[in-house]
């Protein structure tokens, strides 16, 4: 018995020399000392490095004067903050809206009325404006407390019609909806934000901070108190999660980012419209979460990105198809920006239904942990 313990001393002694001189010459792998690391947004070293490079490109961009990308860049922060509040509201706690871009016409028309009726600064606007498109929200959110999924989509397909193509036309004076209402530049203190290099500044930072916002509400009590609700709802009440107030503060977040994201629609173009915000611009804000990944808060930069992207794509080729096919009527042009969207829409949600973003973590995952394993 002495012998076989001796033995097993030795033994032991013996891995765990090699133990140790292994992990002194061959250091690898990720690992964290505290769970505060472990659920940091930004973990290791070299994603700070990627951050601040990102960062730092997205800073000095304007020096490049390409006025187009500048264009597309701020037409992207626009539709990612608008994506980001559909995503937080269906996405997130799984209340499906169909009318989104409603609570963006009431941004884009609130801080319109401010700043050229009542004469008050852009920055007024700017603020006011998506907190009254969150109390709008939070009126047509109502009957989520009773009813859900088809007759949800009804109850906000109700807050399309009546926000945009019903009450602008009814306020007539006030908004100009025939015409459309002319809006001024926003002009933070002496400065007129009137090109794209001036204006990209205030556009991408505030897509920015609102993308940081996001991503740590999906991460805060109500955050997972949301992904419960989507879940199921009957459970998340039996845990003593209540279920109505935070629907309620779904739809006040959600419509809170379209509403900034329509007062800075209505800044950079310059002019307000019902035109503008269709029921089509409702699809293409809920496929921009489903193609970038729903519930997933970069999922909904990188759908509300390739969206512009490809709108931009769409009417670079439409003159040079118009040359090749000079018979073709420019409603055709009009018909691909609708069909095109649609059809991509439709392969994610059969051949890729949890996004690009999914698909970019499955390629991460791969160079992560090759060679040793295959990612599928």
């Amino acid at each position: 018995m002495a012998l076989k313990q001796c033995l097993a001393g030795i033994a032991e002694q013996h891995l765990t020399d090699n133990r140790d001189q292994s992990m002194d010459r061959l250091p690898s792998g990720v690992y964290f000392e505290s769970y505060e690391k472990d659920m940091a947004v930004v973990q290791t070293n070299g994603r700070w490095l990627l951050l601040v490079s990102f960062l730092a490109f997205l800073f000095l961009l304007p020096l490049s004067g390409n006025e187009r990308i500048l264009a597309v860049l701020n037409a992207a922060a626009i539709s990612t903050i608008a994506a980001l509040g559909l995503n937080i509201l269906t996405g997130m706690c799984g209340q499906i809206s169909l009318g989104h871009a409603a609570f963006v016409c009431v941004g884009a028309y609130v801080s319109a009325i401010l700043t050229t009726r009542l004469g008050l600064p852009f920055w007024a606007g700017l603020i006011i404006a998506p907190f009254a498109a969150g109390c709008v929200g939070i009126a047509f959110g109502l009957p989520s407390l009773r009813v859900k999924g088809f007759y949800l989509i009804m109850a906000t397909l109700a807050a399309q019609i009546i926000l945009v193509n019903f009450l602008p036309y009814q306020l007539g004076e006030l908004t100009a909806a025939d015409t459309g209402l002319p809006v001024n530049p926003p002009q933070i203190g002496g400065i007129v934000l009137d090109t794209e290099g001036k204006i990209y500044y205030l556009m991408v930072g505030l897509a920015a901070l609102m993308t940081f916002f996001s991503k740590n509400i999906a991460r805060t009590k109500v955050g997972r108190a949301f992904v419960a609700i989507r879940d199921r709802d009957l459970a998340a009440t039996v845990l003593g999660v209540p279920v109505y107030r935070y629907k309620l503060l779904a739809f006040f977040i959600g419509c809170f980012y379209a509403g900034l994201a329509g007062a800075l629609f209505a800044h950079y173009t310059r002019i307000v419209t019902p035109e503008f915000f269709s029921i089509d611009m409702s699809i293409l804000y809920l496929g921009m979460i489903i193609v970038g990944g729903m519930g997933r808060t970069a999922g909904s930069v990188i759908g509300a990105v390739f969206f512009t992207c490809l709108t931009e794509l769409t009417n670079a080729l439409a003159p040079l198809i118009s040359e090749s096919v000079p018979y073709l009527e420019r409603s055709v042009f009009t018909f691909l920006n609708l069909a095109i969207p649609a059809i991509l829409i439709a392969i994610f949600m059969i051949y890729e239904p949890r996004g690009l973003f999914h698909r970019w973590e499955i390629m991460k995952a791969y160079f992560q942990w090759w060679p040793y394993s295959k990612v599928t």
